[in-house]
């Protein structure tokens, strides 16, 4: 069901106000000042659903009394049963606490990883999109190809992200178009399911017709995935830009600063293939609690096996230096080359390791930490409604 996470293990081998891009269709201000990108998160919402399969799987990976202080801050003890962490139902309250949150530190977008409407993973979406805060905060969507289908069995995901793509507050892009990442793009599955990067190109032209003809401008598309594939081909398949879900190696180790050096060599590598690159912030990388309590869609872990392999969690300074130099390094690149916006893993993959959330019991460090560069703003003393 959420079967991505051998594709993110291979993707790297080797400050001023934000844009504000016009937005004809959705009431946003029309005039654009060409600052530093947009800067945004990717929300991975397994937490919402309680009863379904993902929010089981993160309520046992975070139980244990040792990774509790990387749970969500909404996360509850078990009446019957202490040892239990659960999460609740998304509520309309709770929405509206994550937008300010996410007001507070500065992000202009979250990319929402997408899945069907009925799907246990899209209820934070929709209440977002029915939140009556929404207008101050901006989303896109973060795709899985293998939720296209194949060429001869498409689905209708594609038609139906077009509809969100005409959300007033859906994020768009320089010449109003919507921002749309299409992510996990490996060479084998693209041979299966689709014959050959000559069948996906055909679909994402589809994809754009579609959006055509739905009144859209052509989507600005960033694909993500297997790095030195995207490198030869992403021009070819018809990508705007390239980028990365998480920049990290699978049996990597060591500190942060490690992490965040092997993530800024994937963006200069990225960057051979002559299409703007979104570069991809790390918040972090420590999977050891789905390593003691593997996750069921993660068919390959073993309990146990691997739990040397974590990086350790940033500092405040070490996140905001990450983070600016990510935003310095898009506007070092030449004009044609500049991407409109930055992606951060991620507001909520507490137990892989990468969170900008509110931790237990309220743990603003991270929100923190983005506010200092992104508003230029010390942190206020206090903090009302954030928790």
């Amino acid at each position: 069901m959420l079967n991505r996470r051998a594709i993110l293990v291979s993707l790297a081998a080797n400050l001023v106000p934000p844009i504000m891009p016009p937005f004809g269709r959705g009431g946003f201000a029309a005039t654009a000042i060409k600052a530093r990108p947009l800067v945004g998160a990717i929300r991975w919402d397994a937490w919402y659903s309680p009863g379904s399969t993902p929010t089981e799987a993160v309520e046992k990976s975070l139980s244990p009394g040792k990774y509790r202080w990387r749970a969500p801050f909404f996360a509850k003890s078990s009446s019957h049963d202490l040892k239990h962490l659960s999460f609740p139902p998304i509520t309309p309250e709770e929405m509206d606490k994550e937008i300010r949150q996410a007001v507070f530190a500065g992000l202009d977008y979250w990319a929402f990883v997408a899945y069907g409407s009925n799907h246990p993973m899209s209820k934070a979406l929709y209440q977002f999109r029915a939140s009556a805060g929404n207008d101050k905060l901006r989303y896109c969507l973060f795709t899985e190809l293998d939720r296209w289908g194949s060429r001869n069995r498409p689905t209708t995901l594609p038609q139906e992200h077009i509809g969100l793509l005409a959300d007033r507050n859906y994020l768009r892009v320089s010449g109003d178009r919507p921002l749309y990442f299409l992510g996990f793009i490996a060479p084998a599955a693209i041979e299966r399911n689709w014959k050959g990067i000559a069948g996906l190109r055909e679909q994402i032209e589809r994809f754009r017709s579609n959006a055509a003809e739905a009144g859209l401008a052509s989507p600005y598309i960033v694909l993500a995935g297997d790095q030195n594939f995207l490198i030869r081909e992403a021009k070819y398949i018809g990508g705007d830009a390239t980028g990365s879900y998480a920049l990290t190696v699978g049996n990597g180790r060591g500190s942060f600063a490690e992490l965040a050096r092997f993530a800024e060599r994937g963006w200069n590598a990225l960057s051979h293939g002559r299409l703007p690159v979104v570069p991809t912030v790390m918040t972090g990388w420590d999977r050891r609690p789905r390593i003691e309590h593997p996750v069921p869609w993660e068919t390959k872990q073993r309990p146990g096996e691997g739990m040397e392999n974590f990086f350790t969690a940033p500092t405040k300074k070490e996140l905001a230096d990450h983070l600016a130099r990510a935003l310095g390094w898009v506007a070092a690149r030449p004009p044609d080359e500049q991407a409109p916006a930055v992606l951060i893993y991620a507001w909520n993959e507490n137990d892989e390791g990468g969170w900008l959330m509110p931790t237990l019991p309220c743990q603003t460090d991270r929100l923190d930490a983005l506010r200092q560069v992104l508003k230029k703003a010390a942190t206020p003393s206090r903090k009302p409604g954030l928790c």
